[in-house]
């Protein structure tokens, strides 16, 4: 049937078409704790094809899920039939009409998408989930999602005009008010349905801000103005699917200010809440310490309200939130701070944007999850329903971290329930329906803002009865008499403990080469981590590092979510039966750039770097590996050995041999090779006459860590953080003997011989070590490698641990050992990229403070060079290399102005900015060893 099904669709389909197992793979789970595992998948091109592709699946009696972004999180973005994916082509915002205020979109288009193209006409999109910068439009109608301004500008239903949609049976209908313009047999059967059962309609709702449980069958009602359009948002794709959308557009502020209020505890941030409402706010959010600690820029305090303020004037916007914080100090606030700068504000709405995903680990490491993460109550109610909610999670030994909406009596909270074992589902079985008995006795909402799917769904009798669920398998009926839309969601469901996204997973930790330290040595629990938020699908300028290759290509198998998706089946086994020896994994992670973005950028510090390694060591144990990783992965060896022939190997990188030399390594024949340095950093080191050391205090001493990039191809930003180091007073060791971080190993998965060359490098610094010297590191790349690879390869030496805690950046090194020293005035301004490395593992503070002291002034750009190590050097890698580098780097190098210093202290930044522009990229110590130099001429 499969067979027959998918040669059906792709005559039938212009867009995309695939049934392949790594396609399937990476749509069975969405951000939710359910998995589902697809036929196919279908990318339509058009509303025609989501039309053929309907009759298709009628026609083989398949069901079908829509999917937006799929970061819904109880489960109804996955499905058994055809999952449509319209992030791939129908992900257009079509117009913008300032006048009327609304905009025409596809249900691909993202949200930020929108905000963005409504922005320069003083509007937006009123409801913002968290999750702004991928959700779909189309997603969040079928949730009725609603975001942390809905206090001001209500929830997503409030803010639809008009729908497009089909029916599995094949109609297309333009929802709005009324039934005149829907086919006749579907308003004839709402017409059947309201008119018998006015009663119920009118009555059997509670009345609330964030009731988005069950179908919104009220909103038929002829008081209500019969608004279909309303009435089908948040139906989770089960009633038709949507093909476009007109929805109403909100004036936005011109100023805004926070006020950040502090509470003596959770329950207490609860009770004032929604006393702020009648000033007005933009939004009330709460949090506790347990979800964010004693985070830098709150006031003290076990709990905060974020209370958000706008006016016509900065000045009316702070002065309103001033107001706030009067009005909260009487009412139990015990500390207040009003953040006006928007750069402050993006940093608090930051942390609570990642929220969603920091829930799922808590302090203690311990994993949770979500599915009772999304009732809603009265908002007067929150207070004592939060209290109650702490007594029931104490009876069952739970733990969880409480935020959200606190202005509509809207919480969500991450569980630390046990989903692995048959007892441990049991349990969280018998919680469920305590926890629904609950909301229900505070008057309360199963679903406020996410959505029933698979989570709540089976729990709707408790909330509305008996006689209400079955008027809603009516509705079901009127639209999708075969019930073919997204069965098992809504009604009729799945059991809230069918089709865990844990059950095929191994229930032992599987053998690996890494530590995971986080994850208690179990890289199932490691892979675990990705539940599905996807904040690596971001691709907005400012949004991060994370994730180079999905920027460029748009592929979900290239998203860091994407990789952990096929992971997690690879681990199932199911899907992709394979194991370690699976293509598809091995294809998803061929464009990862090992950039470690994502163990920063993800809320969870998902690490694709080194699941990467991982499963590059395994994949080809005991087989031949590709020539690159012989060429570049024994890169220290090499360069070692071509040191004693440089100006004969320059030569010949110049003629017709290189060629051959780049195609027999495996190199992209695009891709110059670097030359070699005349004479290698440690042979100058040795040569240098003992008199030229500074003199120093005894604390100021530390290593200089040769490596292989500087110490072979360039030398001189050695010979610089030389020249500034000693100037600052610092005393200056180098390895006597060739050390490595074993990166080049680790990067191409040979991880037994990275081991080797660790513990190898670890035996020469033992005496600096036991001394207690910090090492200093000016390659970003190889001092991240002994920040994080070599403890997490080497968990039980403490050597490991010793060397990683004593590592410096160049930067921090001078802050730490040389506070008083002050460095060279260049007063230029710059341009250039912080190293991948440096902002995922080692901070760039330090370098931010000693450029402002040395007057070099302006922002680097972010994102990723492209190059990353070998990634770039790889054959089949540079047109994605190159992409990487004109996403932020290669336009803001063009946009500089000619005085610009140029800072890449990564060679492999300096090296594409050498390849792929007329600039010359330079490292921060040699930038200032030449204002050294010139400003010694000056006093000569």
């Amino acid at each position: 049937m499969r067979e027959g099904l998918e040669r059906a669709l792709r005559a039938a389909v212009r867009g995309k078409v695939a049934f392949d197992a790594g396609s399937r793979a990476l749509v069975t789970m969405d951000a939710s704790n359910y998995r589902r595992v697809p036929l196919g998948v279908v990318a339509p091109f058009d509303a025609d094809d989501v039309a053929a592709a309907l009759a298709v699946c009628r026609e083989f009696e398949v069901p079908v899920v829509a999917r937006g972004g799929g970061t819904s999180v109880a489960g109804q973005a996955t499905g058994e039939g055809v999952v449509l994916d319209f992030t791939r082509h129908m992900n257009a915002v079509l117009a913008v009409d300032p006048g009327a205020r609304t905009a025409v979109v596809q249900p691909g288009a993202v949200l930020d998408d929108l905000r963005r193209q409504a922005a320069p006409h003083g509007l937006t999109f009123g409801p913002d989930p968290s999750t702004h910068g991928r959700c779909t439009l189309g997603g969040m109608i079928g949730n009725n999602a609603c975001g942390a301004h809905s206090v001001a500008w209500g929830t997503t239903a409030d803010n639809v005009h008009e729908l497009d949609v089909l029916t599995y049976g094949g109609d297309r209908a333009r929802l709005g008010r009324g039934l005149g313009s829907l086919p006749a047999p579907l308003a004839d059967g709402l017409r059947a349905l309201v008119d018998g059962d006015l009663a119920m309609l009118r009555t059997g709702f509670p009345v609330l801000p964030r009731r988005i449980s069950g179908y919104a069958l009220d909103a038929l009602l002829p008081e209500r103005g019969t608004d279909v359009a309303r009435a089908f948002t948040g139906s989770e794709g089960t009633l038709g699917v949507l093909t476009q959308a007109v929805v109403r557009l909100v004036a936005v502020p011109t100023a805004r200010a926070l006020a950040v209020l502090a509470y003596p505890d959770e329950g207490a941030a609860a009770d004032a809440a929604h006393l702020l409402l009648p000033r007005g706010p933009l939004t009330v959010e709460g949090m506790a310490a347990d979800l964010v600690g004693q985070a830098s820029g709150l006031p003290a305090g076990g709990a905060w309200l974020f209370a958000e303020t706008g006016g016509a004037t900065a000045a009316e916007a702070a002065s309103r939130a001033r107001d706030l914080c009067r009005a909260a100090a009487a009412d139990g606030a015990c500390g207040h701070t009003v953040v006006a700068d928007p750069a402050g504000q993006r940093a608090l709405w930051r942390m609570r944007d990642d929220a969603a995903g920091t829930a799922t680990r808590l302090p203690d490491g311990s994993e949770a999850w979500p599915g009772w993460e999304d009732c809603a109550v009265p908002p007067a109610r929150l207070g004592a329903y939060l209290r109650e909610f702490r007594a029931l999670l104490g009876r069952y030994g739970l733990r969880g971290a409480p935020f959200g909406h606190f202005g509509e009596g809207c919480v969500h909270v991450r569980l630390d329930v046990d989903l692995l074992t048959d007892e441990g589902v049991r349990r969280y079985r018998d919680f469920s329906g305590e926890m629904a008995d609950l909301v229900v006795a505070h008057g309360g909402s199963l679903s406020g803002e996410h959505g029933d799917g698979q989570a709540r769904a089976e729990l709707l009798p408790r909330m509305y009865g008996p006689e209400m669920v079955r008027l809603f398998e009516r509705a079901k009926a009127v639209w999708d008499p075969a019930g073919g839309l997204n069965p098992g969601m809504l009604v009729r469901p799945y059991r809230l403990d069918e089709n865990l996204r844990f059950a095929p997973l191994p229930r032992r930790p599987v053998p690996v080469a890494f530590g995971y330290p986080g994850d208690g040595g179990d890289f199932t629990a490691a892979v675990r981590r990705c539940v599905g938020v996807a904040k690596c699908r971001e691709t907005a300028v400012g949004t991060g590092v994370m994730c180079p290759s999905f920027r460029v290509t748009g592929e979900e198998r290239h998203s860091t979510r994407g990789r952990a998706r096929l992971l997690h089946e690879m681990l199932a086994g199911e899907v992709l039966p394979d194991g370690w020896r699976s293509e598809e994994v091995h294809g998803a992670l061929d464009l990862c750039l090992a950039c470690k973005g994502c163990r920063s950028d993800c809320p969870v510090g998902v690490d694709m770097a080194t699941y990467k390694a991982e499963f590059l060591h395994h994949h080809y144990a005991g087989r031949v590996r590709p020539a690159a990783h012989y060429a570049m992965g024994w890169l220290p060896l090499w360069l070692r050995w071509a040191a004693a022939v440089p100006g004969t190997l320059n030569a010949a990188a110049r003629t017709p041999l290189a060629t051959v030399a780049k195609r027999l390594a495996g190199i992209a024949p695009e891709r110059p090779l670097p030359s070699l340095a005349a004479q290698p950093f440690t042979r100058w080191w040795d040569g240098r006459p003992a008199n030229d050391a500074a003199t120093s205090s005894g604390d100021r001493v530390a290593v200089l860590w040769p490596d292989t990039f500087t110490n072979y191809l360039t030398p001189s930003v050695g010979r610089a953080a030389v020249a500034v180091l000693e100037d600052a007073g610092i005393r200056l060791l180098v390895p006597p003997r060739p050390v490595c971080c074993g990166l080049t190993w680790v990067s191409t998965g040979q991880l037994h011989r990275a081991r080797k060359v660790m513990r190898r490098t670890l035996d020469v610094l033992a005496p600096a070590l036991a001394a207690g010297h910090p090492v200093i590191g000016l390659e970003p790349s190889c001092t991240a490698s002994l920040r994080t690879d070599l403890p997490e390869l080497l968990p039980d030496d403490p050597r490991a641990r010793q060397l990683a805690s004593s590592v410096r950046t160049f930067a921090q090194a001078l802050e730490e050992l040389a506070p008083d020293w002050r460095p060279p005035r260049v007063d230029r301004p710059v341009v250039g990229q912080t190293h991948c490395h440096q902002h995922a593992v080692l901070g760039d503070a330090a370098e931010r403070r000693l450029r402002e002291r040395a007057g070099l002034s302006g922002e680097l750009s972010g994102g990723c060079c492209g190059l990353a190590g070998n990634f770039g050097f790889e054959r089949g890698h540079y047109a994605v290399s190159v992409a990487c580098a004109e996403e932020q780097l290669l336009p803001a190098l063009r946009q500089a102005p000619p005085d610009a210093e140029v800072i890449a202290d990564g060679f492999s930044c300096r090296t594409q900015i050498r390849n792929l522009s007329d600039r010359q990229g330079r490292h921060l110590a040699e930038i200032l060893a030449d204002s050294l130099g010139r400003k010694a001429c000056k006093h000569a």
